[in-house]
């Protein structure tokens, strides 16, 4: 198996590549997608995951699509389990037909 590779945790994506360059702040962004200022605060910080409602909360605010943020959020669950269970997973090797 080939390792898989970092990937950034999506509450980061949204702090750095929307939410700043777009000058919100958490309140105010809290506030626009009706959730709690913690919510935002524990994305921005690695401690709470995309859902699939915050997916389309975030897709209708940004104009992206729920898939986009539920496929980071994937990746980095991937490669978070992988680099958690490597010393395992790498003892498992692919069986081939006899």
């Amino acid at each position: 198996m080939k390792n898989i590779r970092y990937s950034t945790h999506p509450g980061v994506i949204l702090k750095e590549e929307f939410a700043i360059p777009l000058k919100l702040t958490q309140a105010k962004l809290s506030q626009d997608l009706k959730v709690g200022i913690k919510t935002i605060s524990e994305l921005y910080n690695e401690k709470r995951g995309i859902t699939p409602l915050m997916a389309i909360k975030l897709s209708n605010y940004f104009g992206t699509t729920p898939q986009f943020w539920l496929n980071l959020q994937n990746a980095y669950d991937l490669y978070k389990t992988y680099e958690k269970e490597k010393t395992v997973i790498e003892k498992i090797f692919h069986n081939t037909a006899a």
